[in-house]
């Protein structure tokens, strides 16, 4: 079993954070090309808590050694299964996401939680943590080697993952503002 944890601040509100979070696989995000669908099983509001309860299905191209592929069948594409919580009032978006692609095999869990950054007003903090358990039999040594190449491959794609995201936040910035802008001038022109 491996484990891996990051925290980082993005330089954004939780407001902008958390309302973006639905944009993170959008073309805005050049570093999420292998991400083609993303797909909204079910959403649901809590009347009392007013949580924002979400599962998605995250369909990925992820290319794989071709031994693998000999070996195991099959192709280039993978699924994650996610579940996310708004939480409004307390300012938290927690997403948690599992493999569901060879989870018999190896286990990737995840959970990552946005809050407000308690070092900056106005930034929010993102961390990340994720399981991984090769399930595959065998000796000891294959598994932590499968652990140890899937641990690499992730804290790979935490990076690219949060450069990418950090794309969306400033190019949404960008966009809402000149939405703002036009809709002050046209405001403005009405009452002329």
């Amino acid at each position: 079993m491996r484990f891996f944890a990051s925290q980082h601040e993005f330089a954004y509100s939780w407001e902008e954070v958390s309302t973006n979070n639905w944009r993170k696989y959008c073309p805005w995000n050049d570093k999420a090309s292998h991400v083609i669908a993303v797909d909204t099983l079910s959403r649901s509001l809590d009347d009392s808590t007013h949580i924002l309860r979400t599962e998605r299905l995250i369909t990925c191209r992820q290319s794989m050694p071709m031994w693998v592929k000999k070996i195991m069948g099959g192709d280039d594409t993978s699924y994650v299964y996610e579940v996310s919580y708004v939480d409004p009032k307390a300012k938290r978006v927690t997403m948690c996401s599992q493999n569901l692609t060879w989870a018999e095999l190896l286990q990737v869990q995840e959970k990552v939680q946005y809050t407000p950054s308690s070092n900056a007003e106005n930034h929010t903090t993102f961390e990340q943590s994720a399981k991984i358990i090769a399930l595959c039999g065998g000796w000891q040594k294959i598994k932590n080697s499968i652990e140890d190449i899937s641990l690499e491959r992730f804290r790979q794609n935490a990076v690219k993952g949060r450069e990418g995201f950090e794309r969306v936040l400033e190019i949404s910035r960008e966009v809402f503002a000149k939405q703002r802008e036009e809709a002050k001038l046209q405001r403005e022109g009405a009452a002329a």
